[in-house]
């Protein structure tokens, strides 16, 4: 397992270049948010995605699929934004929340049959570099485990658990994370939001 460090507030050049060209080869990374550490992959690449759900042991057509996007705009392009929803995501975010959004039809095969996707625009530097590096969204989603006590905040340890994971080499250690996930807001009917999850952040 190869380790990447980027802390702060100005990401390493060579870890989010190194990260993001994984990405594109479909590999997936562990890397630093605004909340947990989490597992990434091209959002945009459908074998990727279903390694990604394999590696979490979770079912792309049951759970719900996230994706995290540079910004707003960026977030459009994947998920349909009226007005309302537009003045919610403006007011929230970047921050610790997962928006739950109609998704569009720009979203790969494995989003099919599928009529909502998450959106995440974490408050992490080397997160939003490495979405404009790749040029298009990551797939992410948390790493928890029913199986751990507690939630693995170090990113070497992280490295050290799932070092010879098939398809995974890459960690970026981004400093210590926290053991809280996003909070999770249905935004599909966005003059009534629901908070289905109450994460880190205050909605």
């Amino acid at each position: 397992m190869r380790i990447f460090k980027s802390y702060g507030s100005t990401p390493d050049s060579r870890a989010v270049k190194e990260a993001a060209e994984a990405l594109r080869d479909g590999q997936i990374i562990i890397y630093p948010t605004d909340t947990l550490y989490a597992f990434g992959c091209d959002g945009l690449n459908n074998r990727a995605i279903e390694r990604l759900c394999r590696i979490k042991g979770i079912a792309p057509d049951k759970n719900l699929l996230s994706i995290v996007c540079a910004d707003i705009s960026d977030a459009a392009e994947y998920a349909r934004i009226d007005n309302t929803a537009f003045r919610t995501l403006k007011r929230y975010l970047p921050g610790p929340y997962t928006f739950i959004l109609p998704a569009s039809l720009k979203l790969p095969k494995v989003f099919k049959g599928r009529k909502s996707v998450g959106i995440r625009i974490p408050d992490n530097a080397f997160a939003q570099a490495l979405v404009r590096e790749l040029g298009g969204p990551v797939m992410t989603s948390s790493i928890t485990s029913a199986d751990d006590d507690e939630i693995i905040t170090d990113a070497e340890a992280l490295a050290l658990k799932y070092d010879g994971t098939p398809d995974l080499d890459i960690t970026i250690d981004g400093g210590p994370g926290h053991n809280i996930g996003s909070t999770i807001v249905d935004l599909r009917q966005s003059a009534e939001p629901e908070i289905l999850r109450q994460g880190l952040g205050e909605f």
